[in-house]
């Protein structure tokens, strides 16, 4: 849905929410994820045991449209569409074995994840 709503917005097209938007999601930069998942790979301790990488601060998905929105100064408005039967409502990892196990945990907050994910879809489209 980031690509999504950040394309939308970047061309003031409406910005489609499927739901109400409070169904929760946990956004994770991927330079964050890669480091979560290199640390994994290369810690002896973590061999055979699942571990989740990713970001535990919940954000609702009209939340991160209007984030989005607000960054890329867009005029689009956001229209709700039905919810899939399948989509779940909240989402959100348990990070205690990556602290705990392999000493990480994300450091880049939404906000500055997404700043730089605009930014890159605006070259993108030069």
């Amino acid at each position: 849905m980031v690509p999504n709503f950040i394309s939308q917005c970047l061309n003031n097209e409406p910005i489609t929410v499927f739901g109400d938007g409070t169904q929760t999601r946990s956004f994770t930069y991927v330079v964050d994820l890669l480091e979560g998942i290199f640390k994994d790979i290369v810690a002896p301790n973590a061999k055979g045991i699942p571990i989740n990488v990713g970001n535990d601060k919940m954000n609702t998905i009209l939340e991160l449209a209007e984030i989005i929105k607000k960054l890329t100064s867009s005029e689009s408005e956001i229209v709700f569409k039905p919810l899939p039967k399948d989509d779940p409502l909240l989402r959100q990892p348990i990070l205690d074995r990556a602290n705990d196990i392999l000493d990480w945990e994300p450091t880049t907050n939404l906000e500055e994840g997404l700043k730089k994910t605009i930014d890159w879809f605006k070259d993108e489209i030069k």
